[in-house]
């Protein structure tokens, strides 16, 4: 088995699935292999999702855009990783965020019909499926759960930790000053004079209309 086949067996809906099972199923499976240049969109929030990403090489940046489009969160994944895999299916099967190759990357792809009718009937990718989902629907409950802030410093926090996805690596919160103190509903100096102050603690990066956080991990 090449490189590329054992890179799909470290993707956690393959992880421990049985040699025979996985070679079984590329017996089957017609996996779309591609390749995007550094800067290339590999899908748009707002197209359909009617199949399942996988991120074997490089690293992708991820884009969301709030609903009154006033701000934008962007984060970056390193492959192996898998693209949006709660979309699929729900009420709103289409992409939620934008998905950038940061970096020159290698995808491979897999119809939704496919998961449906072949892959989900394997024990370990339908048990490995349910964690994905049932971690993300946790964690996302844990956010709405969250004690209030008792300081802008942590409200500020709390803000950028609610809209990513992993608590770790570069994060770009696009947004303005006067954006920013009225989510906060605090004064645009008061705002600005906590951003300094986490900026002077190396929490954050203070940029023309957007704050980079180099590791979003130190606002735990």
């Amino acid at each position: 088995m090449n490189t590329m086949f054992d890179t799909i067996l470290q993707l956690p809906l393959f992880q421990g699935l049985a040699q025979e099972d996985f070679t079984n199923i590329l017996g089957k499976i017609k996996l779309s292999f591609t390749k995007h240049k550094a800067g290339e969109v590999i899908v748009k929030a707002g197209d359909v999702c009617n199949r399942l990403i996988f991120i074997l090489k490089g690293e992708v940046a991820s884009t969301t855009l709030s609903k009154d489009m006033s701000y934008s969160f962007t984060e970056y994944f390193q492959a192996p990783c898998l693209i949006e895999p709660q979309s699929p299916f729900g009420m709103n099967t289409v992409y939620v965020s934008t998905f950038t190759a940061r970096t020159e990357i290698h995808t491979v792809s897999v119809s939704k019909d496919f998961v449906t009718t072949e892959l989900l009937r394997y024990e370990i990718f339908r048990l490995n499926y349910i964690n994905i989902i049932s971690n993300r629907t946790q964690n996302l409950n844990n956010r709405l759960w969250t004690r209030s802030a008792k300081s802008l410093e942590k409200h500020i926090k709390n803000f950028i930790l609610s809209h990513i996805e992993r608590p770790s690596g570069e994060k770009i919160l696009k947004i303005k000053m006067e954006v920013l103190a009225q989510v906060m509903n605090d004064t645009r100096m008061g705002v600005s004079k906590t951003l300094n102050n986490m900026q002077e603690k190396g929490l954050l990066e203070l940029h023309r209309g957007e704050i980079v956080i180099p590791d979003a991990e130190k606002l735990l």
